[in-house]
């Protein structure tokens, strides 16, 4: 068995470190978080190269694929066929190759008598944290159709919502890479055919319209230095890359995003709903809340929430409800504050996030719906104004001739 010299973060927030023996990286980080110690790195012992910090390899499972799974399997479980049979037959009918072979080796290590929780967190580019922890709450509980029951609806649930983001995304994305395209070939190869037209027609002093004027410059730029522009928009594109990737960069990055004027919102509502969603399917499974918690900030997808989410993580440690630092967060509504107080006083706060959870993902569907109806006559308009500026512009010349021969 490798020795692992790891690095990561325990509950009060402090740098730990040390050497712990472990079968793969994906058991150390299960060992690990039993002791509340969140693991940010680790290597091999004599390995001079750190370990990914998801291990495992191969591609990353597609949420459609483990949802169907899941469902199948919680099926299969019900009806009371043996484990091993149930991983054997999906992994058999699996499309997925990777999907595929991840199933045969969960299959072989449980039939080896590993637990399907301890199986499974072999391979985190398949089987989440979130996924793991359920596992083994079932399993500890006897209730493993239930869990793979609550499991497949969630990740239903997230796939959808992720479904709405993307659809939200798609047409204005594609109605501006459309529309820079075209201006691109006008302003790169038609303009130029236009500027020889317009200097044989001009006489000597005089001058074109000035929007032509802007025109042609703006086209002789482009045809002439269109690879700088590449460079510099491909620069760009990696340097926010790149500050993304350093804390304070993702922190503000975040923080901008979160307060954008139309799809700061959206996002806000996205984040409610994974995090309610999340939140009530890990509890009601039996997992613990600060456990949850933690593995629910890991999963917020933004860094703003994130934080908020551990900070209510540190108030139920020293004894506090959840009110008081979601409300300080100024990130969830005072309504989802008052429903989480109201579950936590009367003890049902799986059945109170679920609502919440219902309740948000109906506010992105309609909110998805509104920026699509918004987003449509603007890009409309836009590439209308950019391209009849453009027309107009290149037409001013020749209406000047028309009248300078209607005047002879």
């Amino acid at each position: 068995m490798p020795t692992y010299v790891f690095k990561g973060r325990n509950r009060f927030n402090e740098v730990v470190s040390g050497e712990r023996m472990a079968p793969s990286r994906g058991a150390l980080e299960m060992m690990l978080r039993r002791e509340q110690i969140v693991l940010s790195n680790a290597r091999e012992k004599g390995k001079q190269i750190a370990l990914p910090k998801l291990s495992g390899g191969g591609k990353k499972v597609p949420d459609k694929d483990l949802a169907i799974f899941t469902r199948q399997f919680s099926i299969m479980i019900d009806a009371g066929l043996p484990l091993v049979q149930c991983l054997d037959l999906l992994g058999q009918q699996q499309e997925n190759k990777t999907f595929r072979a991840v199933l045969g080796q969960v299959r072989a290590d449980v039939e080896a008598g590993m637990t399907l929780s301890d199986a499974a967190a072999k391979h985190p580019r398949a089987f989440e944290a979130l996924y793991v922890n359920m596992l083994a709450a079932g399993e500890a509980a006897g209730i493993l159709d239930i869990v793979l029951q609550r499991l497949s609806v969630y990740i239903e649930k997230m796939v959808k919502l992720k479904g709405d983001v993307k659809s939200a995304m798609i047409y204005p994305v594609s109605v501006i890479v459309i529309s820079v395209g075209v201006i691109a070939v006008i302003m790169i190869w038609v303009i130029p055919s236009f500027r020889k037209i317009f200097e044989s027609m001009v006489g000597p002093g005089e001058a074109l319209p000035l929007p032509t004027e802007i025109v042609v410059a703006i086209s002789a730029f482009m045809a002439s230095y269109w690879w700088l522009i590449a460079l510099v928009i491909g620069a760009a594109i990696m340097g926010i890359k790149a500050y993304y990737k350093t804390d304070g960069g993702r922190k503000t990055i975040d923080t901008i995003m979160l307060k954008a004027p139309i799809i700061g919102p959206l996002l806000k509502k996205i984040a409610i709903a994974r995090f309610s969603r999340t939140l009530a399917t890990m509890l009601s499974s039996g997992v613990p809340i600060l456990e949850s918690l933690d593995i629910t900030s890991r999963t917020a997808g933004n860094v703003v929430i994130m934080e908020a989410v551990r900070k209510v993580r540190l108030a139920i440690e020293r004894g506090q409800t959840m009110v008081e630092p979601l409300k300080a967060s100024q990130i969830f509504p005072a309504m989802v504050s008052q429903m989480i107080g109201v579950g936590e006083a009367t003890g049902a706060m799986d059945a109170m996030l679920s609502k919440i959870a219902d309740f948000y993902e109906q506010e992105v569907d309609t909110a998805v719906k509104s920026m699509l109806t918004m987003l449509e006559p603007a890009m409309i308009g836009f590439l209308g104004i950019t391209i009849g500026s453009i027309v107009i512009a290149m037409y001013l010349p020749l209406f000047k001739l028309i009248s300078k021969l209607a005047s002879h």
